[in-house]
């Protein structure tokens, strides 16, 4: 029983230590986001997992714009990348590029790109910038999140994370999760999830042993059957 136990475990304790590890080289928690939009496609589509980094984290600190000069590559393009928790109460966590920083009182339309803009600052409710801040865009929207209305100005203090690349579909198992637990709370979807874990780690160590059995026959015709005859 025990031992049946700790192998059961074993994996969500390896998994839980790779997190615990890139948490504390990454400086964030949790370590990883999964992607549930496709606003930042082609590079990130949605069910992607990305690793995040604090954003004054060595060497990758600070928040750059894409419009700023030596601006890092992140994801096919200049600029970082960013996850930001907007004040709009239900709203989930947002990761999307910085365009370029702005000062309260400013008129950023003058310096944006009038293919990202839709209107001029008198019809943008976010223009002029209310405070310093942020100007941010999804690679795939066709609008600076300010203009679609997405977000307001990003204030510095909202920004959780910085993205730093993706790992291609491993985000859906954390999209389902968060959605079950939307659905029906954190205690039945623990349940659930940790239910079908050890049933599937479970039919894994059934299915290996019959895998290495079988194997075992046809490499060594004879010897199975001489070790139960002796036991």
């Amino acid at each position: 029983m025990t031992r049946n136990l700790s192998g059961l475990l074993a994996p969500a304790a390896a998994v839980l230590l790779v997190a615990v590890v890139v948490a504390a080289v990454a400086g964030a928690w949790p370590p990883f986001v999964a992607v549930e939009s496709g606003s930042m496609a082609p590079e990130v589509e949605r069910g992607d997992l990305v690793v995040v980094t604090s954003t004054d984290r060595f060497p990758w600190g600070g928040l750059v714009g894409a419009a700023e000069p030596g601006a890092p590559t992140r994801f096919g393009s200049a600029g970082d990348v960013i996850v930001f928790n907007p004040p709009s109460d239900g709203q989930r966590p947002i990761m999307h590029r910085i365009a370029f920083p702005v000062t309260a009182g400013e008129d950023w339309t003058d310096r944006a790109d009038p293919a990202l803009l839709e209107g001029d600052c008198s019809t943008i409710a976010a223009c002029p910038a209310p405070y310093d801040g942020f100007v941010t865009y999804g690679d795939a929207n066709g609008e600076y999140d300010q203009s679609a209305g997405i977000a307001p100005i990003v204030r510095e203090e909202w920004v959780t994370a910085k993205a730093l690349f993706a790992v291609p579909n491993l985000g859906w198992f954390r999209v389902g999760v968060d959605a079950a637990i939307a659905r029906v709370g954190f205690l039945p979807t623990a349940v659930g999830f940790g239910g079908l874990a050890a049933a599937t780690g479970g039919f894994g160590a059934l299915l290996l042993g019959r895998i290495t059995v079988w194997r075992e026959r046809r490499d060594h015709p004879g010897r199975l059957d001489r070790d139960e005859r002796d036991r």
